[in-house]
């Protein structure tokens, strides 16, 4: 295989898309399929730069086209990527610019109610962010559910387990045989 490929795992804070996507991981390892992470919410963490400052969304992209060049470089063709909104459309030229024009792209959005948001970031956020996360994680819910384009697979997270939440989330690609993609 020769065509890069990338999961975008998106979704607003506290539905699971780290945990998920290291589970993706595990079922990828066990099946012996090469593969990379990347945890996007770390590839703009640059100060001062305010979320929506054009800095933060350059410095994320340059930091994803260097660590891309590198997997590429060594053979890998797989990237499971998490990262609130990876998934709107506005994103897509990013990842064609990193990783080619011709990048095979699969989107999944996690979804949690709001009560189970609140519940795994007041478990998460032990610091004095809590409050800008729950307020940041209800905004970014209402952008997600208004622009996440149509061919996104949706995977609700409430009530369920990671281990079945990642075997949905893989289900949207092509990577295990016997999935549809």
């Amino acid at each position: 295989m020769d065509q890069a490929e990338v999961l975008l795992i998106g979704g607003r804070a506290g539905v699971g898309k780290t945990t998920v996507g290291w589970e993706v991981s595990a079922r990828l390892r066990a099946a012996r399929v090469a593969h990379c992470v990347v945890e996007g919410d770390f590839m703009g963490q640059a100060h001062p730069a305010p979320e929506g400052d054009p800095r933060r969304s350059r410095i994320a992209e340059r930091n994803l086209t260097a660590l891309w060049s590198n997997y590429a470089e060594l053979g890998y063709r797989r990237l499971i990527y998490t990262q609130t909104v990876s998934v709107l459309a506005e994103n897509e030229a990013v990842f064609q610019r990193a990783m080619g024009a011709h990048v095979r792209i699969v989107r999944v959005v996690l979804t949690a109610s709001d009560a189970t948001a609140r519940e795994r970031l007041t478990g998460r956020e032990l610091g004095s962010e809590l409050e800008r996360e729950l307020e940041s994680s209800a905004r970014k819910a209402r952008i997600l559910d208004e622009q996440t384009p149509l061919d996104t697979v949706r995977v609700a997270t409430d009530g369920r387990s990671v281990v079945d939440i990642a075997r949905e989330v893989l289900g949207a690609t092509s990577w295990l045989p016997g999935t549809s993609g």
